[in-house]
C-alpha cells in the first residue's frame, strides 16, 4: 500500500520525504548557513486504525497497546483508542462513542456498555468489557508508559472498530494488536491483526468468495470528511466486473464492513482485492473466514515489487498455498525459493511461477517446510515485473484444521514490534534472504509484571531461524517483542501465536515491518515539530 507522504516546510519552501511531517521556522536572514546533515528524530504524533474484531457472538478479543522506549522522545504525551461509528453493509449507521486514554488518566463516555449493559463474565468471574467499555464506562485499555504493554478485553459481535491517536512519548513506534478467540462456527480458532495507519491503496491477494468462505473488507475512516472508495476483484480469469464495488462512501469517523460475496455472484477460492481511495483515506483489512478451516485476518500485502519475502511459515504447516497477482501490463515469471535454516532451496516441482497480467495465480506448495523453519522468497527470473503475493497456511488435518495468512512484507528496518505475546505459544521467525544480519530482540516487561530481557542473534544470509526469543523474567500478563536490525540485512520477521483448543491447532501470524518511529530531518537551531499522520 502507499505510505503516508512526509513533507518538510521551511519558510515557503517544501521538501518531500516519507512517513511523517516536520515543520520549522528556518533562517530568513540573507547569507544564512545551509541546513546541516539530516538527523533522526522521534515522531511526535501517530495514528492507527483497528477493524471491528469479529462477527461472532461468542468471540473474546484481547487488545494490546505498546510503545517501545525511544531515545530522545518527549517526556509526556497521550494515547487514545476511540470507537468508530459502525456502518452496516446497507448503509445503516450504529453510532458509538469510545473512551480515550491520556497517560494514566481516561476521559470520555463509553460505548454500549456505558448505557446500562452489564457486559459478560470473564474466565475469572469478573466483568469483561462490552465494545470499548464495561459497566463503569471504562475504556478498553489505558496505555502505560513506554516499555510496558497495556491490555484490555471485549466480547461478542458488537465490539467496534477503533480509531487511535498517540502523541509525545507514546507516538514513536506505537503498536496496537487485536487477538480474538472464537470457540465454534465460521472462522473458529485464533484470529489476530496489527492495527495499521490510514492510506489510499491496499492489495489483498488471498481473499475468496468460495461457498465455504465469508470474507469481509473492513474500511475505517479516521477523518472529519467522508472517504470514497473503490473495491476491485481479480480472479483466475482477470477482473471481475462489479459496479457494486464502486464509489463506496465511508462516513467520517466510521467503519464499514463489505461482504465480498455481495459484490459478485462469482465463487472463487483465490481472489486479489484492490482497495483504492478516490477521496480521503482509510484503514483496510480483510477478515477471511471459512466454515471448515477456521480463518484469520489477511493484512495488506507489501506494495507491488519485483522481489518479495513472505517470512515465517510454521514448520508444522500441512498445506501452504501461494497467491500472486501482477497489476501491470506485463506477465511476471518468478523464481520460487525457500529460505530454510540451512540456506535457500528450491521446492521440488515449484521452481518457478508464471503470473499472467491482471489475473490471480495460485499454486499449492503442500507441506513445503517439512518440519523446519522457512520463509518464501520470490525473485524475477528475467524481467523485473512488480507483483503482490500472500500465503494461505493450514495447520492440522481433517476436521481439526486452522488457517492463517502471511502477506509479503517490508523489512524490519531499524525497528519493528509485535505487541501481544504469551509465555507459551509464541514463535519468532527471522530471515535474511540476501545478506547476513545481526538482530537484537527485546521482550518488554509484562503487562502485569516482570522484567524486560534482551538477546542478540546472527541470521546467516539466505536462512530463516525460529529463534529462542527472550521472555521477561517474572512474567505476568502479555508482553511485546521488539526487533532491531543492528547490522547487515535486510531482515524480515513474523510472529506466530498458537493456542490449541479441543484438538484444533489455532494460530495467527503477524509480520513485523518498520514501526516508522523515527524520521530524518535537517538539523536546525530553530524550534522543530515532527508530526506523523
Amino acid at each position: 500500500m502507499n505510505r503516508t507522504t512526509l513533507s518538510l516546510i521551511a519558510g515557503t519552501a517544501a521538501l518531500a520525504a516519507v512517513t511523517a511531517f516536520a515543520a520549522f521556522d528556518g533562517p530568513s536572514a540573507a547569507g544564512a548557513s545551509a541546513p546541516k546533515a539530516a538527523a533522526d528524530l522521534p515522531v511526535q504524533r501517530t495514528s492507527l486504525l483497528c477493524p471491528a474484531p469479529s462477527i461472532s457472538d461468542i468471540a473474546d478479543t484481547s487488545y494490546t497497546s505498546f510503545t517501545p522506549v525511544t531515545q530522545g522522545a518527549a517526556s509526556s504525551g497521550k494515547a487514545q483508542l476511540q470507537a468508530a461509528s459502525e456502518q452496516s453493509a446497507d448503509g445503516t449507521a450504529n453510532s458509538q462513542t469510545g473512551g480515550s486514554q491520556t497517560g494514566g488518566s481516561q476521559t470520555g463516555k463509553g460505548a454500549k456498555g456505558a448505557k446500562g449493559s452489564k457486559g459478560t463474565k470473564d474466565s475469572k468471574g469478573g466483568q469483561k468489557a462490552s465494545g470499548t467499555s464495561g459497566t463503569s464506562g471504562q475504556p478498553v485499555l489505558t496505555p502505560k508508559a513506554p516499555g510496558t504493554p497495556a491490555t484490555g478485553d471485549s466480547s461478542g459481535a458488537d465490539a467496534p472498530a477503533l480509531i487511535g491517536t498517540a502523541d509525545g512519548q507514546f507516538a514513536p513506534g506505537w503498536t496496537v494488536q487485536e487477538t480474538t478467540e472464537v470457540a465454534a462456527g465460521t472462522g473458529r480458532g485464533l484470529q489476530g491483526v496489527t492495527c495499521g495507519p490510514a492510506d489510499t491503496e491496499f492489495w489483498f491477494p488471498g481473499a475468496g468468495t468460495a461457498a465455504s468462505r465469508t470474507d469481509y473488507v473492513h474500511l475505517t475512516n479516521p477523518d472529519d470528511s467522508a472517504a470514497v472508495v473503490d473495491i476491485e476483484l481479480y480472479g483466475k480469469d482477470g477482473a471481475i466486473k462489479s459496479p457494486l464495488g464502486e464509489n463506496l462512501t465511508v462516513p467520517p469517523h466510521a467503519s464499514k464492513p463489505i461482504l465480498l460475496s455481495t459484490l459478485t455472484d462469482t465463487q472463487q477460492p483465490d481472489l486479489t482485492v484492490h482497495v483504492s481511495v478516490r477521496s480521503g483515506r482509510v484503514g483496510a483489512a480483510v477478515q477471511a473466514l471459512d466454515d471448515k478451516t477456521g480463518g484469520d485476518w489477511l493484512a495488506a500485502a507489501a506494495d507491488p515489487a519485483p522481489s518479495l519475502v513472505l517470512p515465517g511459515i510454521p514448520k508444522d504447516a500441512t498445506d501452504v498455498r501461494l497467491i500472486a497477482f501482477t497489476p501491470g501490463g506485463d506477465d511476471a515469471d518468478l523464481k520460487v525459493r525457500l529460505a530454510s535454516p540451512d540456506g535457500l532451496i528450491t521446492p521440488a516441482g515449484n521452481e518457478t511461477l508464471h503470473v499472467k497480467s491482471g489475473m490471480t495465480t495460485a499454486v499449492d506448495l503442500g507441506a513445503v517446510t517439512r518440519g523446519e523453519a522457512g520463509s518464501l522468497v520470490l525473485t524475477p527470473t528475467d524481467r523485473s515485473v512488480p507483483v503482490v503475493a500472500a500465503l494461505q497456511v493450514v495447520r492440522g488435518k481433517g476436521d481439526k484444521q486452522e488457517t492463517a495468512f502471511i502477506p509479503a512484507t517490508a523489512p524490519v528496518g531499524t525497528r519493528a514490534t509485535v505487541a501481544y505475546n504469551s509465555a507459551t505459544g509464541t514463535t519468532l521467525a527471522l530471515t535474511a534472504p540476501t545478506a547476513t544480519a545481526t538482530v537484537k530482540v527485546t521482550a518488554s516487561a509484562g503487562s502485569d509484571g516482570g522484567t524486560a530481557a534482551t538477546k542478540t542473534y546472527t541470521i546467516k544470509s539466505g536462512t530463516t531461524q525460529n529463534v529462542d526469543a527472550p521472555v521477561p523474567s517474572g512474567l505476568q500478563g502479555a508482553y511485546a517483542l521488539t526487533v532491531e536490525t543492528t547490522s547487515g540485512g535486510p531482515v524480515y520477521a513474523s510472529r506466530t501465536l498458537a493456542a490449541t483448543e479441543a484438538g484444533v491447532p489455532g494460530f495467527t501470524i503477524q509480520t513485523l515491518a518498520n514501526d516508522r518511529g523515527m524520521v530524518a530531518v535537517p538539523e536546525t537551531t530553530e524550534d522543530l515539530a515532527v508530526l506523523q499522520k
